[in-house]
């Protein structure tokens, strides 16, 4: 069952009655929504007045829900995860940490693949110049010793956004970037959560500071569906450049957008799953090769 994204912007007391998440206003104590909580797959808390019990938070991490935090900026900071998403959590991060060396490369070498061609399509659906890309894709190296990740996404960007420097923090479409990779991030660490996954130890990312290097890997390939939502806003008539409560339910919607995964068309979170399963396959020998999702 696909999993829902509840995004909460306003002031309200969160609570668990019967196995149901219960949204009650703070001011007026009406009750302003219900959802059960086997159906809820990712908790985005944008207000300083939500208050959440404890007895919610539990339940919540016993059904693998990621509860996600903003900052004064509306920009997602926090990421709560349970930690123990699999039964053989234990075994599996024995073989994760056991990944030799060359693996770790050939690894990485898929996942460049897979998403200088995800730009790739993306340049061709919206109609960009997309040629100098398939150059890059077959000069990807092992580990991607000469970086064609990175010349691909100079040329990317370029034919993407008009005068555009991609930066962490910045003008439009900046924001909307950050927001949907944040988001985006915070789903591919529940999927390897639940895959028993460590999403700190990485295969390429290694950064002593980052606790998702794991996730920052995988979540590449991903990377343009985020990009397509916010070419998709930006293009709207009045040309938005404010991180309103609109634009954040657009990229919301990035869990359940539909994507090609193994000749089928699949939410983009059961996508993710899928991708993390195949990670771990490829970790302990049974496959060659991750799975992922081809841009339509």
């Amino acid at each position: 069952m696909l999993k829902r994204t509840i995004y909460i912007g306003n002031p309200s007391y969160l609570k668990l009655k019967d196995n149901q998440l219960k949204i009650e206003d703070a001011t007026t104590k009406e009750i302003k929504g219900s959802v059960p909580i086997e159906d809820l797959g990712f908790l985005v808390l944008d207000h300083y007045q939500i208050t959440i019990s404890h007895q919610l938070m539990v339940m919540l991490q016993q059904n693998n829900v990621a509860i996600i935090s903003c900052d004064e900026s509306h920009m997602p900071l926090g990421l709560m995860l349970p930690m123990n998403g699999h039964v053989e959590h234990s075994e599996r991060l024995k073989h994760q940490i056991n990944v030799s060396e060359p693996l770790r490369k050939q690894l990485w070498k898929q996942t460049i693949e897979a998403k200088i061609y995800q730009q790739k399509s993306l340049l061709s659906k919206f109609g960009f110049v997309e040629e100098p890309m398939q150059n890059y894709l077959t000069n990807v190296k092992s580990g991607d010793s000469t970086n064609m990740e990175g010349i691909a996404a100079q040329y990317y960007w370029k034919q993407l956004f008009e005068n555009f420097t991609r930066e962490r923090d910045g003008d439009a479409p900046n924001n909307f970037l950050n927001f949907g990779y944040a988001i985006l991030r915070s789903m591919v660490a529940r999927a390897l959560v639940s895959s028993g996954l460590n999403p700190t130890i990485g295969i390429f990312h290694r950064n002593k500071y980052n606790p998702y290097c794991l996730a920052d890997d995988i979540m590449e390939p991903y990377r343009p569906y985020v990009d397509e939502l916010v070419l998709e806003w930006i293009n709207k008539p009045f040309r938005p450049t404010e991180m309103s409560k609109e634009a954040k339910v657009h990229l919301l919607q990035i869990a359940t957008k539909d994507v090609k995964i193994d000749g089928l068309k699949r939410p983009l979170l059961v996508a993710i799953s899928s991708t993390t399963s195949s990670l771990y396959k490829c970790m302990i020998g049974e496959q060659r090769v991750i799975r992922f999702p081809e841009m339509t």
